[in-house]
């Protein structure tokens, strides 16, 4: 099988976790729905990549959550028997003083357009390893530091042994977040010079040859994303023939610090939105970093209903969605109307099995769903329960959350518990409804279904943000905080709403979403008989959908990243 895959130079598209299917946990959140969404444009673009990632036997977790709104996290093992092929070749890296061997298994990604990508899956849990080595690749984020440098040696290390062994040509190396910034290194021990020719304290290492080689796409600028290592624990587990005065001069000082690794050996570096890579370049002064603002998969986020109705007034969306501009002039009202109801109607269903709520199909549901962490504030919305109330008694509408915490982040689990003691205490008047256990399938449910989808970010910590994107291309119109690519997405009253300014202040914030939603969200949408709600809608589809797709995304990295 891999034959078809090893006959021309591909570009190797590391990245910790990537959603390829609902039934394979190999994700984490929305870093790895952009990485299956990468692959899959990749596949819809005959764009020759190799995404290589860790099998992650035991998932991110399974998520429980009691009456109480705890959260319960369950190991969620599944059998990649069922979805991969072995390889044949296996690799050792060093790591705490041991060989430790990696196999790997290729799953191949097929797209709906008839496109095939292949996907590395690196594996340690092999007979040749002890215990403890056999669970490096069992649990995708688990553990402690320890763990996690042992993850990011076998990803970046061994996926490119790898890819060497069972014969890829790679042509470039793109790095999605610095996780896998140690293939760099891998790299420099390839790429050396003459040791005859060097002044004294030169480096051996070919670095611009290895730079020009290598892309970096920084995801975040909350301080926590970017990983660090202490030296200490870096000479002890990392393979010892890595020359670490070089390390710390390209990593740091004081720690590995595994984004300024990636900066300091990648060409070319880009945030992810414009307004990130802003925040981004401040973050790191000297450093380049461009914008290529994220999109999602078009034919992966588009409702079965949506799908149908762009294939019959837009046929070729699928792989032109910039097609979708012309939704505004040539779709019929009626139409997208009537594929929302049949996607909300399948939300209303999914909330009935999984809650056991009945929601109404007649009044708008506000949507937010993401990873439950302090700043994305998913309790803004529920500041002043009073005032909800009044907004609802006049103009009902109900809500549905979903979304994990990670398993260390405290914070998050007890907002997920505040969460539930809001819904409490609005029941009666408002539905608030928190589905458990978010995933790729629920994903795809929610921000189809939904009316409006929430964000509520505390700027400037939004990187980019694609749940939003993925409501666009099935009219869901976004109210949202004027962050990540929502200062690019909104056009006031056209694609959706923003909350407050730039500001970003918290107290204005919450007022500023009760007013929008009170004075203009909600009479919108009970008076959409003269068609206002309608236009929103196709706002929604024409200039959110027809640009913050994963097709023009990868056309940039094609261009501009890539083409080095």
């Amino acid at each position: 099988m891999l034959d078809e895959f090893i006959h021309e130079p591909r570009i190797a598209y590391f990245s910790m976790e990537i959603a390829l299917r609902n039934e394979i946990p190999t994700y984490a959140g929305g870093l790895g729905m952009l990485a299956g969404d990468t692959m899959r444009s990749a596949a819809d673009l005959d764009l020759p990549m190799v995404a290589v990632s860790l099998v992650s036997h035991a998932g991110y977790f399974r998520q429980e959550i009691d009456a109480q709104g705890r959260q319960m996290e369950h190991a969620e093992t599944w059998d990649i028997r069922h979805w991969a092929q072995p390889l044949d070749a296996k690799i050792a890296v060093q790591i705490d003083g041991r060989t430790v061997w990696i196999g790997g298994w290729l799953y191949v990604l097929e797209g709906h357009m008839g496109g095939r990508q292949p996907v590395l899956l690196l594996d340690t849990d092999l007979n040749e390893n002890g215990s403890n080595d056999r669970e490096i690749t069992h649990h995708l984020y688990g553990g402690d530091s320890v763990y996690r440098l042992k993850q990011e040696i076998v990803l970046g290390l061994g996926g490119v042994r790898l890819l060497n062994a069972i014969g890829f040509t790679i042509r470039h190396y793109h790095m999605n977040e610095g996780h896998s910034a140690l293939l760099g290194l891998e790299l420099m021990r390839r790429f050396t010079y003459s040791t005859e020719h060097l002044r004294p304290g030169e480096s051996h290492y070919d670095l611009p040859r290895v730079r020009d080689l290598c892309s970096f796409t920084t995801h975040t600028p909350v301080e926590a994303g970017h990983d660090r290592f202490s030296y200490d624990l870096v000479q002890r587990v990392l393979d010892n023939d890595f020359d670490m005065d070089t390390i710390k001069r390209l990593a740091g000082e004081d720690s590995l610090n595994m984004t300024r690794l990636a900066l300091n050996l990648s060409e070319y570096v880009n945030g992810v939105a414009k307004k990130h890579a802003e925040v981004s370049n401040a973050m790191f002064p000297g450093y380049k970093v461009h914008a290529i603002t994220n999109g999602v998969h078009p034919y992966t986020w588009a409702a079965e209903s949506f799908r149908q109705l762009y294939d019959h007034y837009l046929p070729g969306w699928c792989h032109e969605p910039q097609l979708l501009m012309r939704a505004d002039c040539c779709i019929p009202e009626a139409a997208i109307w009537q594929a929302h109801v049949q996607a909300k109607q399948h939300l209303i269903e999914k909330v009935q099995a999984l809650a056991g709520v009945a929601l109404k199909p007649d009044v708008p549901i506000l949507g937010f769903a993401r990873r439950m962490t302090a700043y994305k504030r998913p309790d803004l919305l529920f500041s002043d329960l009073d005032r909800l109330r009044a907004i609802a008694r006049k103009q009902p509408f109900q809500i549905v959350l979903a979304g994990k915490a990670h398993p260390n982040d405290e914070n998050g689990k007890h907002l997920i518990e505040q969460l539930y003691a809001h819904a409490r205490a609005l029941a009666g008047t408002i539905p608030v409804v928190y589905l458990p256990d978010y995933d790729l399938a629920l994903a795809q449910t929610l921000t189809a279904g939904v009316d409006v989808w929430l964000n509520t970010p505390l700027p400037p910590l939004e990187a980019s943000g694609t749940s939003g994107m993925k409501a666009a291309f099935n009219g869901v119109p976004n109210l949202s905080v004027l962050d990540g690519w929502w200062i690019e997405g909104c056009i006031e009253g056209v694609t959706g709403w923003a909350i407050g300014d730039t500001a970003g202040m918290a107290d204005g914030n919450a007022h500023a979403l009760y007013d929008k939603l009170e004075q203009v969200v909600l009479p919108l949408y009970y008076g959409h008989s003269d068609g206002g709600w309608l236009r929103v809608m196709k706002g929604a589809i024409s200039k959110n959908a027809s640009y913050f797709n994963s097709h023009r995304m990868m056309r940039r990295y094609a261009t501009e990243a890539y083409a080095r």
